[in-house]
């Protein structure tokens, strides 16, 4: 799999990953999202086990390797100026023009905490 990504986008990354290792993962979330799944972008400490790197030039990328059915082989990530978020596309279609990145370093050592609310 290759990420083209474009100059600005990976200024932003990079900005993202400021002077922390950390692996971009490409993900396809379907988790709570209420729709059939997004496109976002983790920042993780380091690769999990099941990870296969990306060809995404000088960044760090990785996805699982079971979520590449999810996308195609050569994918386009851009960024805008005035838009803080990504858009990843390839040449037959758009995976997501808000796609956001999740820094998840801090939080790789720290127990889930509940996030919905309960009616009783």
């Amino acid at each position: 799999m290759i990420i083209q990504v474009s100059p600005l986008a990976e200024a932003r990354l990079t900005e993202k990953l400021g002077d922390r290792p950390g692996y971009f993962k490409l993900f396809y979330d379907t988790d709570g999202c209420g729709c059939d799944g997004i496109a976002v972008l983790l920042i993780l400490n380091e690769p999990d086990s099941d990870d296969v790197t990306v060809e995404a030039g000088s960044l760090p990328f990785v996805i699982n390797k079971q979520q590449q059915i999810y996308f195609e082989p050569s994918l386009r990530l851009q960024s805008e100026h005035s838009f803080p978020s990504f858009r990843l596309s390839s040449d037959s279609m758009i995976y997501g023009s808000n796609v956001k990145v999740h820094d998840l370093r801090d939080t790789a050592d720290v127990a889930p905490q509940p996030t919905g609310w309960f009616v009783r």
